[in-house]
């Protein structure tokens, strides 16, 4: 029997809630879907679902398989619905995941012209400053601003950026400007995602250096804020200061110290077969973020 037409039976039985469900759903016979899903379980050699005479239910393992194989089968119907379709008609949603600060300030404002270039597009735009996983949480394209060592994705890098530490002028006039990073032992610093450590450069190399502070937060958006009001020193991508930067109240301090570029990178998950929606999502936003950071 072709695996695919057992794998097709499996998932019908799966979303429907029983065999004649899905004998309705596929245009066949419950007797051809229950051979169909019978036949996959004895090459597979284990029991994918539970049945009973009021409902089928999976097993753990039939939970696990079908996480897996129903994206496959997904990325399969999305593959024949382009082909049939002309090369020019890109539709579909993408879900996009990018960091909180990041996606406001840099993603959000490319979203008009990614729509009117694509009108059949739908965005599902998800802002957070926790690194989502793609696969779990349904992501076709991620923005990541931090280096990335992950075997199951595709890294585009698309530009770079700076580390910069700040803080407000009414916070230097207090507690004085740390003129080496030795010196933010005396400092309260504000802790972003637990990131208890921060790197800087010197003619020897890189190097770190434990700092602490009475603020932590794993909000980009909260840190900021805390450093606008006075509360200490931050680090920051220098991209998230776009508004800040040029800011009379906030002062930049340790530059000389600053060097180390930080990658701004398109991700999508390592699979054979990417969507023409999501390729061409990935070309728009590269091009618009290289010209824009």
């Amino acid at each position: 029997m072709n695996k695919f037409h057992e794998l097709s039976a499996f998932i019908a039985v799966v979303e429907t809630g029983g065999f004649s469900a899905a004998g309705r759903k596929t245009g066949e016979s419950q007797s051809a879907v229950s051979k169909a899903v019978n036949a996959l379980e004895k090459r597979l050699g284990v029991a994918l679902l539970h049945r009973s005479t009021r409902k089928v239910t999976l097993t753990d393992q039939g939970q696990k398989y079908y996480e897996r194989t129903k994206l496959l089968v997904d990325e399969i119907q999305v593959a024949d619905n382009e082909l049939t379709r002309t090369t020019l008609d890109v539709s579909g949603l993408v879900r996009i995941a990018a960091p909180s600060t990041f996606g406001r300030l840099h993603i959000l404002p490319l979203i008009p012209g990614l729509l009117s270039r694509h009108p059949g597009l739908r965005v599902d735009l998800v802002l957070s400053d926790a690194v989502r996983d793609m696969v779990d949480d349904r992501i076709d394209l991620a923005v990541r601003v931090s280096s990335i060592s992950d075997p199951d994705s595709v890294v585009r890098r698309v530009a770079g950026t700076a580390l910069v530490c700040a803080g407000s002028r009414r916070y230097f006039e207090q507690h004085g400007i740390p003129k080496t990073p030795a010196d933010l032992a005396d400092h309260n610093c504000l802790i972003y995602n637990g990131m208890t450590e921060w790197s800087f450069t010197a003619k020897e190399g890189r190097f770190s250096m434990p700092v602490c502070g009475n603020l932590s937060s794993n909000s980009v958006e909260t840190i900021l804020a805390a450093m606008m009001a006075g509360v200490g020193i931050a680090l920051f991508h220098r991209i998230s200061l776009v508004g800040e930067f040029h800011h009379p109240d906030v002062i930049t301090v340790l530059d000389a110290f600053m060097n180390e570029p930080r990658d701004v990178s398109l991700v999508w998950p390592k699979r054979r077969f990417v969507p023409t929606r999501v390729r061409r999502t990935t070309d728009f936003l590269a091009a618009a973020l290289s010209e824009r950071i």
